[in-house]
Order: structure tokens, then sequence, then C-alpha cells
């Protein structure tokens, strides 16, 4: 996906009023007259880079004269080190961005190296690593795009762009679970929409979203042996049972760094993972002046 300053914006002054309020007292004052200063930007660990477009956006939307250098770019994994931004101009202004600038940095770097990291544990296999709705209030768009930075994929932004069919969905319609999974996909699938996801929870569940059409099912916290199972079922409806069907399927639910190569190997599909979002550490960048 594609970040659009227009989009992200709104976001980053936000950002800006929560940290400069009505001013930055302490360069306004040390910096009464304002002087030109060249300051870099440094990584203080390796990481996968997330957030460039951004940082500039955050320095244009404190003063436009100052000029700013990439000299790396998202998605690039970077050792320790490793000077990533210039940027020349007004000392205040500069320090005035500094935090804002450097909490993007670390946090969009922090998805896209935890991400990254997940999907080198299943290079060789298949398998996808999909990112969730678990964001951060106000920062989806970017953090789904520091997922795809680091190598991972989303399958929707909000509730408004796919079909989504949960546990709560169906729990709160009447008759049986089963019965109500059954109605939901067909209703759906009569209406002309052409991916419709399902969240189950047992085989019962699989066997009734597999038999009404769904295009995705998501096994949630399932059982590894229980997931074998149900691409099995998929598998048996394809005409080459060494390739998978038509359906989707998506493991999700308590999945870590430790556990995920044996749920990869059950042979699904694709891997959501909410870690990637709401539990990455932030990446350490620095800010030095240099004149």
């Amino acid at each position: 996906m594609k970040l659009t300053k227009e989009k992200i914006f709104p976001v980053i002054i936000s950002a800006l009023k929560e940290d400069i309020g009505s001013g930055d007292i302490t360069a306004s004052l040390l910096f009464e007259k304002d002087v030109s200063v060249l300051a870099h930007i440094t990584a203080g660990e390796e990481c996968v880079l997330a957030g460039m477009d951004i940082a500039k956006w955050v320095f244009d939307a404190v003063d436009e004269k100052l000029i700013f250098t990439a000299h790396s770019k998202d998605g690039e994994r970077v050792k320790k080190g490793k000077r990533i931004i210039s940027v020349k101009g007004s000392a205040k202004n500069i320090l005035s961005a500094e935090r804002t600038v450097l909490n993007f940095l670390g946090h969009l770097s922090g998805v896209a190296t935890l991400t990254a990291e997940y999907v080198k544990t299943l290079k060789g296999t298949r398998v996808k690593i999909y990112g969730t709705r678990k964001t951060t209030p106000g920062l989806r768009e970017m953090e789904k795009y520091a997922v795809e930075a680091g190598g991972g994929y989303n399958y929707r932004i909000g509730l408004w762009d796919g079909i989504m069919i949960k546990d709560n969905h169906l729990s709160g319609l009447a008759g049986s679970k089963l019965k109500a999974a059954r109605e939901s996909v067909m209703l759906f699938k009569n209406r002309g929409y052409k991916s419709v996801e399902i969240e189950v929870e047992n085989l019962a569940e699989f066997k009734e979203a597999l038999s009404s059409g769904a295009d995705i099912i998501m096994l949630d916290n399932m059982r590894p042996e229980d997931i074998k199972k149900a691409v099995k079922l998929v598998r048996c409806q394809a005409p080459n049972k060494k390739v998978p069907g038509t359906v989707i399927l998506e493991a999700s639910g308590g999945i870590n760094i430790e556990n995920i190569k044996k749920i990869a190997k059950t042979g699904v599909d694709r891997i959501s993972i909410g870690k990637l979002t709401h539990s990455a550490p932030s990446i350490d960048f620095s800010l030095e002046i240099c004149n």
C-alpha cells in the first residue's frame, strides 16, 4: 500500500500539537537568534526501516525550508550506526520536530522489523504473513504500511473494505451458530460479494463454512491437528490433492515466533498476527546536530 501526504498529514499535525503545544519554550529561548545547522538521524540498532516519508512530512510541517536528505528507504534493512537521514536548516525547528520524527520512525520501523522476523522464519514456505485490525487508534494506515515494508500483507484496512463474519456476529444472530454461519455466508454471496471471510473455532463450524461457499476461512485458535484436518478437507475438493483448493485458509490466534513454523506446516495459506502492530518493540533512533 502507498501512503499519501494528504491522508497522513492530519495525524502528523495532531502529533506535533501534542508535543509542541503553544510553542517549544526551550528551543525558542536558546535560539532567539536562529542558526542553520546540519543534523543526522542514526539507527541505534539493526532494523527494517519504515516511515521515511513520514519523517520528511513532519519536518515539512514544522518548516518547509528544511533540507531533507534520505540515505535509505523503507523496507531496507540497516545496521546499527547507519545514518539514514540528514536535515539542514533552522536549529530551533529541527529540534522542535525531533521527537515526533523519532517516535514515528521508531514505532513504524519496529512494526516492519518484527514483521520481517516472522517472514524470515517462514522463508521457503508459501505461507504469507498478514497484519490485523489490532492497531493503534489513528495510526492504522501507517502501521499496515509498515507491515508491508517488513514483507507482510494486509487483507482489509477496516470494517468498510471487506467482509469478515466473526464469532460475535454469529452469537448475536438467532438460532445455532452453525446455522448462523451458513446463512451469513449465503447472505453475502447472494448479494454479489466476491470475497467473504468467516471466522470458525472448530471443525464443525469449518465444515459448515466450507459447504456454504466462504472464500476465506479463518481458523481461530484451533489446534494444529485440527487445522491439518481442515486443510485436508479443502484439498480433497481440488482436482489435484497436492495443491490447495480455491478456499483460502487463514490461521490466527495465539501465534508467536516459537510456534509459527508448526502452524505453517499444517498447510494453511496465510497466518494473521496481531502482535505485528500491537506489540512491536520500538526501534532506537537518535538525532545529533553536527555543528
